[in-house]
């Protein structure tokens, strides 16, 4: 397996054209977050925003509105129609650029019926904005295998090693100890679905439908709290949501959130880094990635 290197990742960087506007980089649209989970919808919003995506539409069930409207002013708040504490009514997916869902969505039947009928609404459209599932959606679909028939090819599946397992069916334990066990799985499944893959964790691993894979050698210990992954999930849809490839988006993704994660544990510590020291650390983490270099030799 290669290890990503920053010029490998500036290969995939797009150029940011001096005159663009909103338009111009992008609608993103997060589903995202239940009753007691508005913190979900609000760190990957806010995420998907210091991304450099041109406009964000979060969708919510309407009990979460007060708290988003106030943490992401920069944000359009969608209400889900039916559901005032959870995701229960699809959204029109026309019209946007990249979608993330799954961040504290949670796992009912209604959340469930939702998510059916939104990646059926996806497969419709002639193209298809690209997609980022994690999280909740990621547990639904490991509960309801019939999912996987209606994910659009090159969707980005973002778990961690516990919602790996249960994608999988493997256990946990065999997993984390066995390397080359959890390197032939994630290949099978990127494969075999036509996803691409990105199994979190020191390293995060990023999968190709087409066999190949990568390693991300940023990252620390401290990265390792609550909101993390509703992080890179709002990174990697506002990278979608500005044209970036799926496959250039989840590595640029995984890295960009890494190096934010190393920022902020080389001035505040690893015991003390929380997911919204991620965000804030993302504008140098792109300056880093962006700065000229010298070319290699």
């Amino acid at each position: 397996m290669e290890t990503l290197t920053l010029q490998d990742l500036s290969l995939f960087l797009q150029p940011r054209p001096a005159d663009g506007h909103k338009g111009t980089f992008g609608h993103a649209l997060l589903i995202a977050g239940a009753w007691g989970m508005a913190g979900a919808s609000i760190l990957a919003g806010r995420a998907c925003l210091r991304s450099g995506v041109g406009k964000l539409t979060i969708h919510l069930p309407r009990c979460n509105n007060d708290v988003v409207q106030t943490s992401v002013p920069e944000a359009i708040v969608s209400h889900d129609v039916m559901g005032a504490a959870v995701f229960s009514t699809p959204v029109d997916p026309g019209g946007y650029s990249g979608i993330g869902i799954g961040p504290g969505l949670g796992c009912g039947e209604e959340t469930l019926e939702a998510l059916q009928r939104e990646l059926s609404l996806l497969l419709e459209l002639e193209a298809p904005a690209p997609l980022v599932l994690d999280a909740d959606a990621l547990n639904l679909l490991a509960r309801h295998a019939e999912l996987w028939d209606e994910i659009p090819m090159e969707t980005i599946l973002t778990p961690h090693l516990g919602e790996f397992s249960r994608l999988t069916g493997l256990p946990l334990s065999a997993l984390a100890q066995d390397e080359a066990l959890l390197t032939a799985e994630a290949r099978k499944l990127a494969e075999r679905h036509g996803v691409v893959l990105a199994v979190k964790g020191h390293p995060t691993r990023i999968f190709w439908p087409d066999g190949f894979a990568v390693c991300c050698p940023w990252g620390n210990s401290g990265m390792a709290t609550a909101g993390s992954g509703d992080v890179l999930t709002g990174i990697i849809t506002g990278l979608l949501a500005q044209g970036y490839a799926p496959r250039a988006a989840a590595c640029l993704g995984v890295s960009l959130h890494a190096m934010a994660g190393d920022l902020a544990a080389e001035e505040l510590g690893e015991h003390s880094v929380i997911a919204s020291d991620l965000i804030a650390y993302l504008p140098k983490a792109w300056r880093k990635l962006t700065q000229p270099r010298e070319p290699q030799p």
